[in-house]
């Protein structure tokens, strides 16, 4: 009965359908090793550059399910853990994604767990070395975590600081792969497949890109990314003139500069008279 009921509780999170991803390296076989080891695993990368779209393919590649958190400065460990609930019954404990996760075997993928308060991320530590165990506190029990589970926490290192880093002790448990921009060819690649462009369009959103990156850390945080750049093709697709589409989607989300405005619409210029 209880394998009955932990493969329905899996059933719900399984990726149906392939999610597109071009692969840039040896990431696949890289991460394929390590779920085999059941090894936690920690990825690093600029925002939009691919990582929770690698997840979602390796777990479906994989046939686990996943669940994903989108972590925040508000999360608790209860977010995480799970807590008691009140309802017409009386009082019922509910897991939370971490528990749930660890139950049925599935990749629990913390997104931009850096968000979170560190007094939060200490409660995936005992999932993240030898003794794969939860304890629940509050219900005294101790949940082992089943043979097929995996932990994966992301974040963007460009966005660090004294008060948003993770412990040594955090990054210590954790096997790690770098992420970043896929190569021009490559990128315009997955533009054109993921908007439904053609390919010389697609080269020019990704040239534009190119020239934004080159000015991070000289008035810009960050470069627009891959993300980014399917949005403006997308767009696109959908009829909108492309100096249009790309102010929409690549130049005014990244700035409210009026002068790194300017430069990137003159970049937009350059490409789309």
């Amino acid at each position: 009965m209880l394998d009955t009921t932990i493969a329905g509780a899996a059933e719900q999170y399984r990726i149906k359908a392939a999610p597109y991803y071009r692969p840039t390296g040896r990431e696949v076989e890289q991460y394929q090793a390590a779920y085999d080891a059941r090894l936690p695993m920690m990825l690093k990368g600029p925002t939009g550059c691919g990582k929770s779209r690698f997840v979602e393919y390796m777990a479906w590649t994989l046939g686990r399910p996943l669940i994903t958190v989108a972590c925040n400065e508000d999360m608790t460990a209860a977010d995480l853990v799970g807590r008691f609930l009140l309802d017409k019954d009386g009082t019922r404990w509910q897991d939370g994604p971490l528990t749930r996760a660890a139950r049925i075997g599935a990749i629990c993928y913390l997104d931009e767990v850096v968000e979170a308060r560190q007094d939060t991320t200490v409660v995936i530590h005992p999932l993240t070395d030898h003794r794969r165990v939860l304890p629940l506190d509050k219900t005294g029990e101790l949940v082992e975590a089943h043979p097929d589970f995996q932990l994966v926490i992301s974040y963007n290192p460009g966005y660090q600081s004294l008060m948003k880093d993770l412990k040594q002790s955090t990054k210590q448990r954790f096997a790690a792969m770098d992420f970043t921009y896929p190569a021009p060819e490559v990128e315009a690649e997955i533009v054109a497949h993921e908007a439904g462009v053609d390919r010389g369009l697609a080269d020019k959103l990704t040239q534009i890109a190119a020239r934004s990156r080159n000015l991070k850390g000289h008035g810009l945080d960050e470069g627009i990314s891959t993300r980014l750049l399917v949005y403006a093709g997308t767009l696109i697709a959908r009829g909108i003139p492309a100096p249009d589409a790309c102010r929409l989607a690549l130049v005014r989300p990244l700035t409210d500069d009026p002068d790194m405005r300017d430069a990137l619409d003159a970049a937009v210029s350059t490409f789309f008279a």
